[in-house]
């Protein structure tokens, strides 16, 4: 395994474990946190703070794991959308979520990032493996929360969010704070049929026999897009090597979703 040390401080709070990024955690009124899979209402292959809908859990179980992360971070509203894999953003300002209705609209929009400058909410990110990469703007007060899978990193969903912050926000990217969350690391990142399924510029990050380093892959996007190599901190935890802390797809297949959350308050 290459060398990503993990960056991250672990935290507990209302009965529940998760992780922080020291370069967030610095930022006043940001709130922000990666939940392990401990602390929740969920039982059997889902134990226990699984915030994954239709993976087989219980909804209603399911939705006071949901609550549980909010109230843990002080926030009354947590937005959860569909992931699907995709490279599709969901932007949202101040003024969008003062209109009524606008919040509860966004459960049913499929989206795989997240990106606004509202204060009071919490932008969540559900993964089992997949990336969850944390931007924040602490000059303009910008923040997003990018779901990447492999298909997210081919379709390069990180650049792309940094790009609309840029466009839509007027941010900087020289100012963009960036941490990517535990997942598949590339001790695990394995992918036999990997000519069929990564393009050629992926095959660089290959660092043995079919295994792979996202991570690597995902810090250069983010260089790329013009974020300062020292603002990018990598959580170096494996999701699939620490099944104790983390749900993992590819280690158990039938299993929960884990948060990760970004929030600003007024």
């Amino acid at each position: 395994m290459l060398n990503h040390p993990k960056t991250m401080i672990e935290s507990h709070q209302n009965g529940l474990t998760f992780f922080q990024f020291p370069h967030l955690a610095a930022c006043a009124g940001l709130r922000h946190a990666v939940f392990t899979r401990k602390g929740g209402f969920s039982d059997g292959l889902y134990q226990s703070l699984n915030v994954g809908l239709n993976v087989g859990d219980k909804t209603e179980v399911v939705n006071k794991n949901r609550r549980l992360v909010g109230d843990c971070l002080g926030f009354d509203k947590t937005i959860f959308v569909r992931q699907v894999h995709g490279a599709d953003l969901l932007l949202f300002s101040n003024a969008d979520v003062v209109r009524g209705g606008f919040l509860e609209g966004l459960a049913a929009s499929t989206a795989d990032a997240l990106v606004t400058d509202a204060t009071g909410v919490l932008l969540a990110i559900q993964t089992a493996d997949c990336q969850a990469v944390l931007l924040y703007d602490p000059v303009l007060q910008v923040m997003a929360n990018v779901h990447a899978g492999w298909r997210g990193s081919v379709a390069n969903i990180i650049g792309q969010t940094v790009a609309a912050m840029k466009a839509d926000f007027k941010c900087r990217p020289a100012d963009i704070l960036a941490a990517v969350g535990p997942s598949l690391g590339p001790c695990c990142a394995e992918f036999v049929n990997y000519r069929d399924e990564l393009p050629p510029f992926v095959w660089d990050y290959q660092i043995a026999d079919n295994h792979f380093d996202f991570w690597a892959l995902s810090k250069d996007q983010l260089k790329t897009a013009g974020v300062k190599g020292d603002n990018i901190h990598i959580g170096g935890l494996c999701t699939k090597c620490r099944q104790d802390l983390f749900f993992s797809y590819r280690g158990a297949k039938s299993t929960g979703r884990f948060a990760a959350v970004v929030g600003m308050f007024p």
